[in-house]
């Protein structure tokens, strides 16, 4: 009996913090990293073991962006599920940072390559490629310095 109410505590204390980070990405290291500074002791296999259970319940989304990042999981709820279908992503290509992206210009773009191209984007696995706002500014303060 101390063992289902250790998981059931254990995922509440999961979910609670995918509460708390909800909109963001969070990786398996993020939440041990959160467990860790609260001096409470769960296993690397205990999180995935517990996200996989919330995924299959729909209550958080898992995101596999490429094959050199982490996993990343998002809270997304009961309310959300629907929208999920409609979330892309931009990945910097300098920090790794990633993006949860929902806009209406990318569902006219989706719509437009499924209309005129005859295809259909995953919006799970669609990523698109750049440099984050962060890696720019810090691009211009180099140049900047170097004058």
């Amino acid at each position: 009996m101390g063992k289902a109410q250790y998981k059931t505590k254990q995922m509440s204390e999961i979910l609670n913090f995918l509460q708390q980070m909800e909109g963001t990405h969070v990786t398996v290291a993020d939440i041990c990293d959160y467990f860790k500074k609260k001096g409470i002791a769960v296993g690397m296999t205990t999180v995935y073991r517990q996200l996989d259970k919330m995924v299959s319940e729909g209550l958080v989304a898992k995101y596999v962006i490429d094959g050199s990042s982490s996993a990343c999981f998002e809270y997304i709820g009961d309310s959300r599920h629907e929208c999920k279908e409609q979330t892309y992503h931009c990945k910097c290509e300098k920090c790794g940072k990633l993006i949860h992206l929902q806009c209406s210009e990318v569902e006219n773009l989706t719509q437009h390559i499924k209309e005129h191209h005859g295809f259909k984007l995953n919006p799970l696995r669609t990523v698109f490629y750049g440099i984050c706002s962060d890696c720019q500014k810090s691009e211009i303060c180099c140049i900047d310095k170097k004058s």
